[in-house]
């Protein structure tokens, strides 16, 4: 039936505070209607756990909008149960950074004096839910693709990556069975403490069972651990209203990490039990009364499941599995009973035949464990379960790469989408304003900020064009730490939108080549060194303090920063040259020392310095090395001068010169502790630079452009350039090293990925050696097809070489890369 179909009015025992609700949701709720007209509040039926609301607000105009609230229910609960707070997060992170389909979060609260308890509140999916699972009334085919759906659906959720979207903590993977036997069979005695039902003691006898029989696999972290929902069952999915597709997961309230298998047996108990039945008369599952016709068998079911997941059948232990799902679902449903006691059960007149339902599920639980044989150690033939992932799986659930009928490298349907808009954004706004700036780069007031770049960062952000530079991990732990006490707010606000896109480095490559074909792109997304640089310091390394006093004003990009770490006295491409000395005393450090190639510091927003020095002369020659934060107001800061590339002082950015004379700064200014600077270095330094190479691409792409569009428009000796040999041969060269240095990038971006900085070094190193190498060969050959325009600043060409240039020491000297590379290939010999 419809999601709509499932209310019904609250209950007496449930009633909330309607006004004080929608005081909250016009303040927390983005697009919240406002004026709202008014606030009707039903209740979700369907569900024995948390209460369940349907909020209509409506707008001025007639028009309604929906969202659905769930909270704690009133009175009192079991500790650790009815976990709103963990839904949100899990919810959060899944909707933001995985295509598993859930529901959008608006906002938490946890001030339980708002409407009595704390709450979330989400969007309403208009689909369909089936609370029966025999799926009466529809048709054969229909009940197989449902129910082939809900296993391809679980599958995504134990691939999901829980590192990468910041859940790594969000519960412990090992000896999950061993625990949840614990924790249910308290769960049950303290439901059951007022009364002994007709099968306490073979409850205490099975719970002492399945202690007895945990699968070794259970022990182990590894593979088959993960994400688990924790009450998958196809009556929490709600599926399109004319697809034969799931579009959300519900009821979350018990999701941890853990051993995923049992999340697949706890999705397969209609096969053996009917827990849905209202009379508490009839439990039989598919087993005992027959598949209804269409429904897959069982067989067939978890065949499905383990081909998309690459699981193992899971016939050695799956009469274990069976057996703790019968037995954690009594004791949920013994502790739904006790709620219906108490008078605070959210389900209604169903919740009062649950005790009934709980017995009947110990009973089938020895039943299943006192047969011989309860599944084929190999599915029947027809059936096939993979050794790995389907390729339309991964095409649909493994983010940018597919490999179905194209290259490795080919965008998801989300980045393709930001691209279009990229391009789009670059082709209206920033193309047509770059003489605009460049004007203002050249006059009086270079040093000062055009009042167009703030509009068009409004626009940027306003497009969802903002901070999509923040990898996949930083923005989970920056939403983690940095907003963990702004759960009132809405994520679909401010803080939301500082976060970026939720890319990978790979998916990031796509769009920032885009923003490397104009020198004035970056910075109007938010994306422009060394701010990315710093930013993602600050979210790796930053305490909370140094966070919300920088990161977060760097993010919403009302300030700039820079990166302090050459200098001029010394070769600083080998950091442990630098001189800059920063001595504690006290509760400050005071440091002296010179800088230059400050980049960023010459902006007038530029409030914060990232400055590298040494707190330990003495100290290992890799562990003098400390990086501070320094407000560049600081007295004993001085900008000496702006320093030229080429001719180019790239205002009102700048790179400057720097003293700094007992300059004293708090000591918890100090970042990640002493001696920690070239391991802050390192995790800056591979994204960062990786960046420069993406931009460079592009630089390289806007050269090619203008340099066939010169050639076709241009007659020398007779012809067009277009049309001479010569040119011919270049362009194609040029457009052959282009398409190599793209792809080592990507490679790198994918490598950074999959294995992080350390080990994907040398593909860094390549890349940051082919990229300007390359980027100042196809600019240079577009500047000769120019002629004179090619050299002067009528054309953006220059400008890039320029900038093309410095990166091959800016971003480190060639030499280093390919001493690193050279070394690596060494070790590799040695092996």
């Amino acid at each position: 039936m419809l999601t709509s179909g499932l209310l019904r009015p609250v209950d007496d025992a449930h009633a909330i505070d309607e006004a004080a609700l929608l005081r909250y949701a016009a303040e927390h709720v983005a697009g919240f209607p406002s004026p709202a007209r008014g606030l009707a509040l039903t209740q979700f039926g369907h569900g024995q756990s948390n209460p369940t609301y349907c909020i209509e607000a409506s707008a001025p105009g007639g028009v309604t909008a929906r969202y659905v609230l769930r909270k704690k229910p009133p009175g009192a609960i079991l500790q650790s149960a009815h976990a709103v707070e963990r839904e949100f997060q899990v919810l959060k992170a899944l909707g933001t950074y995985t295509d598993v389909p859930v529901p959008k979060v608006f906002c938490l609260c946890t001030d339980a004096s708002v409407i009595g308890t704390p709450f979330y509140i989400m969007e309403h999916l208009e689909g369909l839910i089936y609370p029966d699972n025999k799926l009466t009334g529809v048709t054969p085919t229909k009940r197989k693709t449902i129910y082939l759906a809900a296993a391809e659906t679980l599958a995504a959720i134990h691939k999901v990556d829980v590192t990468a979207i910041g859940l790594q903590k969000y519960g412990r993977r090992d000896n999950y069975c061993k625990r949840q036997v614990e924790r249910w069979g308290r769960q049950y005695l303290s439901s059951t403490g007022e009364g002994k039902p007709a099968r306490y003691q073979k409850m205490l006898d099975l719970a002492h069972w399945l202690k007895e029989h945990i699968p070794k696999e259970d022990s182990s972290a590894g593979f088959g651990t993960g994400l688990v929902h924790g009450d998958y069952r196809v009556d929490n999915l709600v599926f399109h209203p004319t697809e034969d597709r799931v579009i959300g997961v519900l009821d979350w309230e018990l999701s941890t990490l853990g051993n995923q298998m049992c999340d697949v047996a706890y999705s397969s108990l209609p096969y053996i039990i009917d827990a849905t039945t209202s009379t508490g008369y009839s439990y039989g599952g598919f087993e005992y009364t027959g598949i209804p016709d269409g429904i897959p068998p069982l067989e067939e079911y978890l065949a499905a499941y383990c081909s998309i997941s690459a699981r193992p059948w899971p016939a050695a232990s799956w009469k274990f599995y069976v057996a703790f799902s019968l037995f954690r679902g009594a004791s949920i449903y013994a502790g739904v009973y006790h709620r219906w006691t108490m008078g605070n059960a959210s389900g209604g007149e169903r919740a009062r035949f649950s005790g009934k339902i709980a017995n009947a599920m110990v009973d089938r639980a020895w039943d299943i464990i006192n047969r011989e044989n309860v599944l084929r150690e190999q599915p029947a033939r027809g059936m096939h379960v993979s050794n790995g992932p389907s390729q339309e799986f991964q095409r649909k659930h493994e983010g940018s790469i597919s490999t179905k009928d194209q290259g490795k490298f080919v965008p998801s349907e989300k980045v393709m989408q930001l691209r279009n808009k990229l391009m789009k954004f670059m082709e209206d706004y920033i193309y047509p304003m770059e003489s605009e700036f460049y004007k203002r780069a050249h006059s009086t007031s270079r040093w000062t900020i055009h009042p167009e770049e703030e509009k068009l960062k409004a626009l940027a952000k306003r497009e969802g064009l903002w901070n999509l530079f923040i990898p996949l991990d930083s923005a989970a732990r920056a939403r983690e730490l940095l907003f963990e006490d702004m759960s009132h707010g809405s994520p679909g606000s401010s803080e939301e939108l500082l976060l970026g896109a939720g890319l990978t480095n790979l998916e990031y490559g796509y769009l920032c080549e885009i923003m490397g074909r104009s020198i004035w792109a970056p910075q109007i997304f938010n994306c422009g060194p060394p701010d990315t640089g710093n930013m993602e310091v600050l979210l790796r390394y930053g305490t909370k303090e140094q966070q919300k006093q920088w990161l977060v004003p760097l993010l919403e990009g009302k300030i700039r920063s820079g990166f302090a770490m050459t200098e001029p006295q010394v070769a600083s491409s080998d950091a442990t040259n630098i001189e800059c000395s920063i001595s504690r005393q006290g509760d400050f450090y005071v440091i002296n020392g010179t800088k230059w190639w400050t980049s960023g510091a010459m902006d007038p927003r530029c409030q914060i310095l990232v400055l590298m020095g040494k707190t330990d002369f003495s100290a290992p020659k890799h562990k003098q090395q400390s990086m501070i934060l320094v407000d560049v107001k600081t007295p004993g800061v001085q900008i000496r001068r702006p320093l030229l590339v080429f001719g180019f002082d790239d205002a009102p950015h700048g790179h400057a010169e720097i003293t700094f004379e007992n300059v004293r700064v708090p000591a918890t200014n100090i970042l990640l502790g002493e001696g920690r600077g070239f391991e802050i270095a390192q995790g800056r330094l591979g994204p960062g630079r990786l960046h420069h190479c993406m931009r460079l691409i592009g630089a390289a792409e806007r050269g090619m452009n203008l340099m066939v569009e010169r050639a076709l428009s241009r007659t020398t000796f007779g012809k067009k350039i277009a049309q001479h040999g010569s040119f011919l041969a270049d362009l194609a060269k040029c457009r052959v090293e282009l398409e190599q240095a793209r792809l080592l990038v990507l490679e790198a971006a994918d490598q950074l990925d999959r294995h992080g900085n350390k080990k994907a070094r040398g593909i860094l190193a390549m890349a940051k050696v082919a990229a300007p190498n390359m980027a100042l060969k196809v600019l240079d050959m577009a500047m000769q097809v120019h002629g004179g325009a090619g050299l002067s600043s009528d054309t953006v060409l220059s400008h890039l070489w320029a900038t093309a240039r410095t990166l091959r020491i800016a971003d480190g000297p060639d030499e280093v890369h390919l001493g690193t590379i050279a070394k690596l290939e060494l070790q590799r010999a040695r092996m």
